[in-house]
């Protein structure tokens, strides 16, 4: 028996119960089950310092419907939760909440730290996690992972332990970026580069044993004091003859070689440029080819060090100014041009991060990286939309060592032991006894964790138990999909990609599903400095999870960032209200749920099979549109099949048919309104969790959950084309006149004959079957279909529609008095208005003192009311015709 629904939709009411119903009943959860083929998701681990962000919001929901669909298309569906240690932001929070107490990160020590890090995570860590169940997320939450686990750390010790013996993992002095308000050292791809203003300075280097200068630019003058030569091109002929000579270094008593490279480009500023090995990328690798010298003259907060004589304690940007004003009073400033560059930032905390040689461990990426290149090219890999592949194979195609050491405490401790009598390296997964090369037993641990993103690059497998061979890992590995924002692809995707490789050797995902950024109403991107972020919170509890989720994913193509308009919610909230009505009409009239059960496909009528036949090619279409992961175009396609053709065509079709207890079709009518309800209810479950939910279990009572109910298919028997094009002839049938009425502005009450001419029995046949609605969504008061125009009152209006023509009689449309009285009054409102505008566009005071704006503004109105006029007088000659 069916259960009746609550008068208006209420989301609050219902979500959180029904998300609990759903975890006691434990769907969620995914076994080993050879009988079924799985469709596995791992969840891009959020941080534990994280709360629910729209890109959160967008970025589940998206795997959700994955989930959810392949879960009712019977596959064994998993979709594995968890949430990453988050080393840098994790330590910044816990140093901000130690020093609210006055404590130092350095006064507990590392042990001391590390247990409050602990305690922190146990009390804040994985908050976003319970936010995410509030979106309605099916993850399998007993399988619910942390990147610093116990399994998953074992997996990370193995892996490094694994690289650093095939000679994959180093220790070495290398140009690194380093962050001076962390104090760490971070890889390349969370460094950001920005746009900032800056300066070239023209330096003059004294040639020694000469009068000349080389004149050389740069933007960071404070490095000078870091110099080791000064290069020009090899070809270069201006400069030939100093190759091998020395300059003095300004500010300094170091002398230093002219030395040439085809690094120079010889067209760009003077030719010439300074080279500083240890801050500098490129400078380094001219270093190395040179034998060149590293001198760094930075500490680790950016101020700088002993070896920079009077400037040695000053802040970076502080030495700059005290150098260039002494460079000026020594005559050796030329110039200062204004610079636009690009400009190196700590994606974090956006402080400006440092190039600087600093010993650090390294994943050497050459060989790594070409199994990833070939997974992606071969097709094995594919990435969605497939204009990633372009982001993708630029950075392969550059990548350079990555370096994984980090100077913090939390995080996996890198598993590299120092013999503290002989310097020897010992990696292993516990402290050894003693020193393999002297035999010492007095062996230190490496102080720095390892990159978050090393424990986070072996997630498709450490979360399934490797490197224990399980049987999920046997089962669920290699996963489907990844969803993931294009802003990751280098963090994350890539390094997900070659550790799948290398250590499982093969891919860890088939597709890569990229979406974009949810930006604000202006397009800007949301942040804390704009304070335009929009809280999915906030959104769930106004208009409904529901609601926020079919907004993130209408209009939604893979790749494109999106903008977020309250309006959409709320159209979203509209959407479910429609739905939720239309369900509580069907239910209405089918109390005991009994009505209907045996009826035959015989026994349907045209616009029964029509609505069943758009309902089979919706099933088929939306099917392969998820199938290809075009998530956007399959939601849209539902919300115009629901809200159009099944609720405002095909329930006031039938609604004649509902209302008459005489009528034998009434059963049919019933029938298919609930099949089809529960097949668009299907289709809509994975967009629309909780309502769909609420309306099929209290709709029917032989399934207990929709997310467990079997996805429809097309049904060949189900494919009535004729009625199709029959039904749709009577829909333009009825537009046409629902057009006329509103053009001559007949309001809906006034009923009117209806007569359908055609010569075409076909089309005839068309409205006769299909009179009783057809009247009823026509406005008719009677339906008359014939041959001819005979017995057509000559006054009749008409609209004409394919192989037939629709007269509709025009006294009967209007009450032509009334509308004569009506206009007559519109026309002269309008005769008025035309004369004040044309005497204030006529008077001078007004056109010479009036902004132009206004003048313009007048013009248009002057426009506007001539146009009404002249369809009012037209009007009005029509009626006194017809009134003779």
């Amino acid at each position: 028996m069916s259960k009746e629904l609550e008068k208006n939709y209420n989301p609050a009411d219902i979500e959180d119960r029904l998300y609990q119903k759903w975890l006691d009943k434990n769907y969620f959860h995914a076994e080993v089950n050879k009988d079924k083929k799985p469709f596995t998701i791992v969840m891009p681990p959020p941080n534990i310092t994280g709360k629910l962000h729209m890109g959160h919001a967008l970025d589940n929901t998206m795997q959700d419907i994955l989930i959810r669909f392949k879960r009712m298309q019977g596959f064994e569906a998993l979709w594995v939760p968890g949430t990453d240690h988050a080393s840098i932001s994790t330590e910044v929070k816990v140093i901000n909440a130690l020093r609210e107490e006055g404590i130092e990160k350095k006064d507990i020590g590392r042990e001391g730290f590390l247990k409050r890090t602990w305690e922190w995570k146990k009390e804040y860590g994985g908050v976003i996690t319970s936010q995410l169940k509030k979106i309605g997320s099916s993850c399998d939450w007993e399988r619910e992972r942390f990147t610093m686990d116990e399994g998953c750390s074992e997996a990370v010790q193995k892996v490094f332990i694994k690289l650093y013996n095939k000679k994959l993992i180093y220790k070495g002095s290398r140009i690194i970026n380093w962050c001076p308000l962390c104090k760490t050292s971070i890889s390349d791809a969370e460094v950001e580069h920005e746009e900032q203003a800056g300066h070239f300075w023209h330096i003059n280097y004294p040639i020694v044993g000469s009068d000349e200068m080389l004149e050389l630019a740069t933007t960071r003058p404070e490095t000078l004091l870091g110099d080791s030569a000064v290069a020009v091109h090899p070809e270069d002929e201006r400069y030939q003859h100093l190759i091998g000579k020395m300059v003095k270094l300004p500010l300094t008593d170091r002398e230093i070689p002219i030395i040439a490279d085809s690094y120079v480009d010889k067209e760009f500023g003077t030719g010439v440029v300074k080279i500083t090995p240890a801050h500098d990328p490129n400078d380094f690798e001219v270093g190395k080819r040179h034998n060149l010298p590293e001198i760094n003259i930075l500490n680790d907060d950016a101020t700088i060090n002993e070896k920079g004589g009077k400037y040695a304690g000053m802040d970076r940007y502080e030495a700059r100014k005290a150098m260039v004003a002494d460079l000026d009073a020594l005559g050796l400033l030329v110039k200062v041009e204004e610079h636009t560059h690009n400009v190196g930032t700590h994606d974090r905390c956006k402080t400006t991060v440092e190039p600087m040689v600093k010993q650090q461990w390294f994943v050497k990426m050459d060989e790594l990286i070409k199994p990833a290149v070939e997974g992606v090219k071969n097709g094995d890999i594919q990435l969605l939309p497939e204009r990633m592949e372009k982001t993708y194979f630029n950075w392969t195609d550059n990548i350079r060592d990555w370096c994984i050491s980090r100077q913090l405490w939390w995080g996996h401790r890198i598993p590299a032991y120092y013999c503290d009598k002989c310097g020897e390296i010992v990696v292993s997964d516990k402290t050894p006894d003693k020193c393999p090369k002297c035999g010492s037993t007095h062996l230190t641990q490496d102080e720095d964790t390892l990159d978050t993103w090393f424990s986070s690059a072996l997630w498709p497998f450490s979360t399934l138990g490797w490197p224990e061979k399980t049987p999920e890992l046997e089962y669920f590995y290699p996963t489907d999909v990844l969803v993931t924002g294009y802003d990751i692809i280098f963090f994350w995707v890539i390094r997900m990609i070659f550790s799948g490789y290398e250590q499982m050797g093969e891919k860890p995902f088939s597709k890569v599903l990229f979406h974009g950024l949810i930006r604000d109403d202006q397009g800007r991107k949301m942040s804390k400095s704009l304070g335009n972020g929009i809280d999915p919170l906030e959104v769930i509890a106004k208009y409904g999870a529901d609601a926020l989720r079919f907004t993130l994913v209408t209009g939604n193509a893979p790749g494109n960032d999106m903008r977020f308009y309250w309006e959409r919610v709320e159209a979203s909230r509209n959407f479910a209200n429609k739905v939720w009505n239309a369900s509580r009409f069907i239910m209405m009239n089918d109390p005991d749920g009994n009505i209907g059960k045996n009826v035959k496909l015989s026994e349907l009528t045209a616009a029964d099979k029509w609505i069943l036949s758009k309902m089979n090619n919706l099933t088929k279409e939306v099917t392969e549109n998820m199938e290809k992961y075009d998530l956007g175009i399959a939601v849209s396609k539902l919300n115009d099949f629901i809200w159009e053709e099944f609720c405002d065509w095909y329930i006031e079709m039938v609604k004649p048919r509902l209302y008459n207890d005489e009528d034998t079709t009434k059963e049919a009518a019933i029938w298919t309104l609930k099949t089809v309800l529960i097949d668009s209810l299907k289709l809509l479950h994975p967009y629309m969790p909780f309502i769909t939910e609420e309306i099929f279990c209290n709709l029917q009572d032989q399934e207990a959950s929709i997310m467990i109910s079997t996805w429809p298919v097309y049904k060949p028997e189900w494919n009535f084309e004729a009625d199709e094009i029959a039904i749709e002839t009577i829909k333009t049938g009825v537009r046409n006149i629902r057009n006329l009425r509103t053009e001559m502005n007949v309001a809906p009450s006034r009923k009117a004959k209806v007569y359908v001419v055609s010569q075409n029995a076909g089309i005839r046949d068309i409205f006769e079957n299909g009179k009783v609605f057809f009247g009823a969504l026509g406005y008719a008061s009677e339906v008359a279909v014939q041959a001819d125009k005979a017995g057509i009152p000559e006054d009749a209006v008409s609209t004409v529609i394919p192989d037939a023509v629709i007269y509709i009689p025009f006294a009967e449309l209007v009450d032509i008095e009334k509308e004569i009285e009506r206009l007559s009054k519109e026309q002269a409102n309008l005769q008025g208005e035309i004369i004040r505008c044309e005497g204030m566009l006529n008077n001078e005071k007004f056109t010479s003192k009036a902004p132009q704006s206004k003048i313009d503004e007048e013009k248009d109105k002057l426009a506007k009311y001539m146009q009404m006029l002249e369809q009012v007088n037209a009007r009005l000659e029509q009626l006194r015709v017809n009134s003779k």
